[in-house]
């Protein structure tokens, strides 16, 4: 495909060792045995703007499946083009195809790009049981897929999904949901701070440190400490 040979051109190999770095791909860690081309977020969102109207959805789909980070993410975000601009079958049709990719879509940046602008448009005005699904799933990336898709609920006002979500993750181990969490409930409390301070009121000693420390970052100073020391 032309869209790879351009993605392919642009690689620079200095600063694909810097991402493997930054995106925790060693032995043990999260994204471990990825890699990349060392493309830049300009630069990959230059391809896509460039070939989005051009590849077909399913083209798209061996995108998805490659193992080169940065064509995963050229992949993605075609779908979200795509997706803004299709018809009500082929977004269906991207809509099955993320939720079978999701394998593929395994990292905190290839979710946050996505799952808000597919996932999350999709399902304003439908069930949304399977996000309660995604997050009962033992895998991370469903997971951060389950609790971001909510960004799109949020912005539209709904908080009761994004809400409900956090509650299940309070528990969960690991720092990009606690991430992930506090950022949602900080989208909340810029909307509608009163929902926001329930929640901490009522959880604020069961939550990561992490997840309330994103929660808060919004609100005054003296409120943030206050609910630090609670902690």
């Amino acid at each position: 495909m032309q869209v790879l040979e351009k993605l392919a051109s642009l690689q620079n190999p200095e600063r694909a060792t810097l991402m493997a770095r930054y995106f925790k791909t060693g032995k043990g860690q999260y994204a471990e045995g990825d890699t990349f081309w060392g493309l830049s977020n300009p630069q990959v969102r230059g391809v896509v703007k460039e070939y989005y109207k051009q590849v077909s959805i399913e083209e798209v789909t061996a995108m998805v499946e490659h193992s080169i980070h940065e064509v995963r993410a050229c992949g993605l975000l075609i779908w979200v083009e795509q997706f803004k601009k299709g018809s009500t079958i082929q977004r269906s049709r991207i809509v099955e195809l993320y939720l079978s990719h999701l394998n593929y879509i395994n990292n905190w940046d290839l979710v946050d790009l996505t799952a808000h602008f597919i996932l999350g448009p999709w399902l304003l005005d439908k069930d949304r049981d399977i996000l309660y699904e995604l997050a009962q799933r033992n895998h991370l990336w469903s997971q951060r897929v389950a609790i971001i898709t909510c960004f799109a609920f949020i912005r539209k006002g709904q908080f009761t999904d994004a809400i409900h979500l956090c509650e299940g993750f309070l528990t969960h181990r690991h720092d990009l949901i606690h991430k992930a969490t506090g950022w949602m409930l900080r989208e909340i409390g810029k909307r509608d701070e009163l929902v926001l301070k329930e929640f901490l009121d009522e959880h604020v000693l069961a939550m990561p440190r992490t997840m309330l420390r994103y929660a808060i970052e919004k609100l005054p100073s003296a409120e943030r400490k206050a609910y630090l020391l609670a902690k």
